[in-house]
């Protein structure tokens, strides 16, 4: 007979140990303690996990545009390095495109490229006119003046400049470092589901200060798997 579960749709498993799992989730436990500590397989535990990151990514996905002031900025995902590839379009690398809202929520996207065309696109669909922009000096954010960000702050890391007072991208910088660190203990995520391991770290960071277990719940409620 099958349980009833508000959260898992025509689920065999029960509200009680489903909930359980999503503490589990909630507390970054990997799926084989997770399938250790409630009794159900390492299979069923990560096709879960990823139907929950599903429900973050698309949480994610439809936040309200950024504001006020607005950190952007661009970081590599991969191997640490490829001999003979640096900078931006490093070989093998996955480029993920960020946009932080100083004292609040990050919005992560994985792009093709760091071109000017690329950058200003999100940026535009993702951040209110009036906002500040903080930037480094790639000449991807060249322009934003005149797509109607009047008010846009650069600091050229390049001439070794990471801080002039309000001048900065230290909020987005942070964040990479969380994500990186975050990711590097699946020892590798394949491409397929980067996106969604992505997205999960972005709803962890967002959601930092709440109770990501009840917060999770809630989200599987109103849509559940």
């Amino acid at each position: 007979m099958i349980n009833k579960n508000r959260y898992y749709c025509r689920s065999r498993i029960s509200e009680a140990k489903f909930s359980q799992l999503v503490r589990c989730f909630a507390l970054d436990f990997t799926a084989s303690s997770t399938a250790e500590l409630i009794g159900i397989s390492v299979r069923s535990v990560n096709s879960i996990y990823l139907k929950i990151r599903l429900r973050m990514a698309e949480a994610c996905e439809v936040a309200t545009p950024l504001k006020d002031a607005v950190e952007v900025d661009e970081s590599y995902f991969g191997a640490r390095r490829v001999r003979g590839k640096r900078g931006r379009g490093a070989y093998g690398k996955t480029i993920v495109f960020g946009l932080l809202k100083r004292q609040g929520k990050v919005y992560a996207e994985i792009v093709p490229d760091c071109s000017k065309a690329r950058l200003q696109g999100i940026i535009r669909g993702h951040v209110e006119p009036a906002t500040v922009i903080h930037s480094d000096g790639w000449r991807g954010y060249d322009g934003l003046v005149d797509i109607g960000f009047d008010k846009h702050f650069r600091v050229n890391h390049g001439e070794n400049e990471f801080a002039n007072g309000e001048r900065h991208i230290n909020g987005i910088e942070s964040f990479w470092s969380y994500a990186k660190r975050r990711l590097a203990k699946f020892n590798g995520v394949p491409k397929h589901t980067f996106y969604l391991h992505l997205k999960e770290t972005e709803y962890r960071f967002n959601h930092r200060r709440d109770n990501l277990y009840l917060g999770l719940l809630k989200l599987l409620r109103l849509n559940p798997l």
